[in-house]
């Protein structure tokens, strides 16, 4: 029979519901129904089975615990205040209000105990599949018979919504697959969505296709009432050594509303003044009190936090001991945390020499390997493209998510979730992800990458084929409008390099970039390597200085077209015009420079300037003006060979000649009209 517990643990569920619906009210903004119905579990969760410290947010060994469906933010920001973390009233007073830390979706870094950045549906299912891989990585780095000192667990409370994305579906299917029996879900199943009955467009057997992807499902009936029920699935969860677990949780969406329970009504607006009264004497409250916390409660979570305390205490103990026995790996564990550079990293970098044909995918690759020896935190992979993105480590095994064995990760073609679950992988700590795919496919990526920049996250994304140069697999398979549109991210650094150093330098750029992802975007065909090269890490230099030292005319190149450009200034030098070429590997990395940098490598006095890129022109107005050129790809590519692609769109030395003497000849005349 259903069981309603303790009239205490009821009252705190009730004050985390009546908590939740006020901040939602004050605001006149916010989702009111998911934390009534779902205020059991998530209480339970915390209460008995989660493993964390209150006065430490950021202790390394507690449980995970991610709010995926970020709407139901007031139901976090609850648990967070009543079980003592940094919270103070007058933030849940302040919720969804400028400069707040209660924002209308829970981000990461900005409210202590919130584990990931969540909202977009399905993203936090993933980000949950990586920091449980990350355990698993770092308990089979450190661990040793006897001293535990990476034991956790993680979980992710999640919706009829989040289950529905395709992200989820490519986060359950490889956590399956792999075998994450540390990870479990908590599924808040009330069957409704903001339209209204979530049958009106789902009616698959959720169960099924967890237990097909290799889940074990447990089911509470009544997650509104039978609290026993619901502890029992949460301990035998954590019994199950192997599979990770789903628990369907039937709950009812805006719980104790008279009016708006089990409604869509209650999903996304405030239940207004009366309905919040009435609810909560629906839930055996005063009705008169608003934002009120019983002394009953305080008191009794602030027995919690004391025992979290205690966990944490226990677990120094642990570490003192495992460190005395392990001294080296102690060393390394700090390391795996702070992930500082070693010195003289870039002394490993392989060295190219000048005039030989390489892709920068291979060069990429051949760096990628060699820093990986010096780092062992630094684990990746790809979506079933390694043996093209040259991004498998040698010599390192597949990852083994029951061990946690293996560096090198196979996602499978899951780029959305890869994505993720790299993010998922920062949130934790110990072990920095980079993933790997062709550019055209960052498009299934951008949702979360967008969440990496969004929540400062140095996730490192390798794409590769870069441009039409992929040829004969057609236009479907080559990027166009890719450069411009993550350029457009704030963030999120693009970095395309020129040649084989350039792309050594660029893995030092992206590893020591430790507050937003990294974007290194590749060549499929080889590529000159050039004499020498500049400093990647502001962005642009000049590589070739006009031959009087005082040019008349700037071309501004990336990537594969640095040595296009250098082709076209042999001519245009030639004929006398003095030609400045600039590399510019990454826009985002320029704009950080001074000024006085920026205005040296481009003289605002020089406004003869080509840009020369295989992408979208859009956006390079930024640095060539009005009076400029761009040599570049405003339409979609063709399927035919790399080289022939190239010359039948433009991009060959005499196309940036031309532009260049059209844009001095536009210049001349201008001089000419303003004399008149």
């Amino acid at each position: 029979m259903a069981t309603t517990g303790s009239a205490g643990d009821q009252l705190c569920i009730n004050t985390i519901r009546a908590l939740s619906i006020d901040m939602v009210q004050r605001a006149n903004s916010g989702h009111p129904g998911l934390p009534l119905g779902a205020a059991p579990m998530a209480y339970l969760l915390w209460k008995n089975h989660l493993q964390h410290n209150p006065e430490n947010p950021r202790w390394f060994d507690r449980d995970r615990f991610v709010m995926s469906p970020g709407h139901g933010s007031a139901l976090l920001y609850s648990l967070l205040h009543l079980f003592g973390y940094e919270l103070p009233m007058d933030e849940l007073l302040r919720f969804r209000q400028w400069g707040s830390r209660t924002p209308g979706h829970p981000e990461s870094g900005l409210t202590a105990g919130v584990e990931a950045t969540t909202g977009p549906l399905g993203q936090g299912t993933a980000n949950a599949v990586g920091m449980a891989m990350a355990e698993r990585i770092l308990a089979h780095r450190f661990n040793r018979p006897g001293h535990e000192v990476v034991n956790h667990r993680t979980y992710a409370l999640v919706s009829d919504g989040d289950l529905m994305e395709g992200i989820c579906y490519e986060a359950v299917s490889l956590a399956g697959h792999l075998r994450l029996g540390k990870l479990t879900f908590l599924y808040d199943s009330n069957g409704v969505t903001l339209d209204g009955p979530a049958s009106m467009h789902w009616s698959e057997n959720v169960a099924g296709r967890f237990e097909a992807c290799g889940w074990q499902v447990l089911r509470v009936e009544d997650g509104d009432r039978d609290l026993d029920a619901i502890d029992g699935a949460l301990e035998q969860a954590r019994l199950e050594t192997v599979r990770p677990t789903l628990i369907e949780v039937k709950t009812t969406i805006g719980y104790g509303s008279p009016k708006k329970a089990g409604s869509s009504e209650s999903h996304g607006s405030p239940l207004g003044v009366d309905e919040v009264r009435a609810t909560k004497q629906a839930l055996g409250l005063d009705p008169e009190l608003e934002f009120h916390v019983p002394a009953e409660v305080a008191a009794a979570l602030g027995q919690r936090r004391e025992a979290g305390c205690a966990r944490e205490r226990e677990w120094v103990r642990t570490h003192a001991a495992w460190a005395e026995v392990h001294p080296e790996l102690a060393k390394q564990f700090e390391q795996s945390l702070s992930q500082d550079l070693p010195e003289g990293l870039e002394d490993c970098l392989p060295a190219f020499p000048p005039g030989e044909q390489v892709a920068t995918r291979k060069a990429s690759g051949k760096a990628l390997n060699a820093l990986a020896r010096e780092l062992p935190w630094l684990i990746g992979g790809d979506a079933d493209l390694s043996c093209s993105t040259n991004t498998a480590l040698t010599g390192e095994d597949a990852f083994d998510g029951t061990t946690g064995a293996g560096r090198n990760i196979h996602f499978g073609i899951r780029e959305h979730a890869m994505a993720a679950i790299a993010a998922g992988f920062c949130y934790h700590g110990g072990v920095r992800p980079y993933v790997a795919t062709f550019f055209v496919f960052s498009d299934y990526m951008r949702p979360a990458l967008r969440l990496a920049a969004l929540a400062h996250l140095p996730v490192i994304a390798v794409f590769t084929h870069d441009s039409v140069a992929v040829g004969e697999d057609g236009p479907t398979h080559q990027p166009v409008e890719h450069l411009m549109s993550l350029r457009a991210m704030p963030n999120l650094h693009v970095v395309r390099p020129a040649d084989a150093t350039e792309a050594g330098a660029a893995w030092l750029y992206a590893l020591r970039r430790t507050r937003g992802p990294t974007a290194l975007v590749l060549s499929r065909q080889g590529l000159p390597v050039l004499n020498e090269s500049g400093p990647l890490e502001r962005g642009a230099y000049i590589l070739e200085e006009a031959g009087c030292g005082r040019p008349e005319l700037i071309l501004i190149a990336t990537g594969s077209e640095v040595s296009l450009a250098l082709a076209a200034r042999t001519t245009l030098e030639a004929d006398g015009v003095a030609t400045r070429v600039v590399s510019m590997p990454c826009f985002e990395a320029f704009e950080e420079q001074s000024e006085e940098y920026r205005r040296e490598v481009l003289p605002p006095a020089v406004r003869a300037r080509v840009s020369v890129e295989a992408g979208a022109t859009l956006g390079w107005e930024r640095y060539i003006g009005d009076q400029g050129r761009s040599v570049g790809l405003d339409r979609f590519g063709a399927s035919a060979p790399g080289d022939e692609n190239l010359e039948q769109l433009g991009f060959h030395p005499e196309a940036v000649v031309r532009a260049a003497r059209e844009v001095l000849s536009a210049a001349a005349a201008a001089t000419r009209a303003s004399e008149r």
